[in-house]
């Protein structure tokens, strides 16, 4: 089974080929998150060359599923994770991705290879202890099964959804995207991020995710000029001087995902949580948990969590897998009610 991914975007692709793989020149990593920046990038599989209506161009590598999914858990945690951890990512990797290629969103490709989709970020990160991760999970999704009396019993494979860390319970579907109960989807207490070591962050964090150290708890601080211009240039609308950050609905995690930002010349109540967080932050804030403070002329954010916080949390599960939980426990903690199969069968 072959995917297609959009890699880069560009005015021109810059690229050279090699004899069995390609490499891409400044392919933009981490699109509007803090850790966002250029990397040249090594791929396997086939070129194409998109020539877009807008004059630009779009590289898009064609290649076999598992092959992918050997570069995505490798991409999105080091490859020297521990294997359950590996083998736990190829499952709901290769999960996503399915569930992605029936229903693309994209034009021309079935998935982007950023934080947008997943990352992929070809095979520069990866190790042959991907490929066996990879290998001893294949054909593995998650599904879940629901009966009624109406339609019988239905199968669906799961929509793994996944992130850095949850900072201590992770998120239901509806804070972060449609307004609908997912019922593997459910908001779980998580000690294991809160315990991490520094020697696990080591082995499972790549080099660039490991310059964000604070990502369990956090804080940031602006001075009301700071906010003022962070919100105007963000989301294209003068506030005026912002005289109020309001959280009007939290999810179950503490995460926001309504808030009325009030100024002298504008008010706004915006949301979900991705939106909230693009508004407040230069970049990106961490995630949409945080409680707000405004003393002496400066504006205090105190959150938890890096990332939406639904699914899978990454850094909790790689210290499971540190504490020697096999990655079928991993799965069931994470991802509650779903089922483990081998697709087809």
């Amino acid at each position: 089974m072959d995917i297609r991914v959009g890699i880069l975007t560009a005015p021109h692709i810059d690229f050279e080929q090699r004899e069995n793989t390609f490499i891409l020149k400044n392919v933009r990593i981490g699109i509007g998150f803090h850790w966002d920046r250029l990397e040249d990038q090594e791929f396997a599989g086939t070129l194409e060359i998109r020539n877009n209506p807008d004059g630009t161009q779009t590289a898009v590598n064609t290649l076999d599923l598992e092959d992918y999914l050997c570069s995505v858990i490798s991409s999105e945690m080091n490859a020297n994770s521990p294997m359950e951890l590996l083998k736990a990512h190829a499952v709901i990797s290769r999960s996503w991705a399915i569930r992605a290629m029936q229903n693309p969103n994209h034009e021309g490709f079935h998935v982007c290879g950023d934080d947008h989709c997943q990352r992929y970020e070809g095979l520069r990160r990866m190790n042959e202890r991907a490929v066996q991760a990879v290998r001893e999970t294949a054909g593995q999704v998650l599904v879940y099964v629901q009966s009624d009396n109406v339609q019988g019993t239905k199968e669906e494979i799961c929509d793994c959804r996944y992130y850095k860390c949850c900072g201590g319970r992770s998120e239901v579907w509806r804070t972060c995207w449609e307004d609908i109960d997912v019922p593997y989807i459910q908001s779980v207490e998580c000690p294991y991020c809160g315990r991490v070591s520094e020697r696990t962050l080591r082995l499972v964090l790549n080099d660039y995710d490991q310059e964000t150290k604070d990502f369990h708890d956090w804080q940031v601080r602006y001075t009301d000029d700071e906010l003022d211009n962070i919100v105007r240039e963000k989301s294209g609308i003068d506030f005026g001087h912002i005289t109020s950050l309001e959280p009007l609905h939290r999810g179950v995690s503490g995460r926001i995902d309504s808030l009325r930002i009030v100024g002298t010349e504008h008010t706004e109540i915006i949301g979900k949580e991705l939106k909230i967080r693009l508004w407040l932050s230069h970049k990106c804030l961490y995630s949409s948990w945080f409680d707000v403070s405004h003393t002496d002329g400066q504006w205090t954010l105190t959150g938890h969590g890096w990332g939406h916080g639904a699914g899978l949390c990454q850094i909790g599960a790689a210290q499971m897998a540190a504490e020697g939980h096999s990655y079928e426990e991993i799965l069931s903690f994470y991802y509650p009610g779903a089922q483990l199969k081998t697709n087809g069968k």
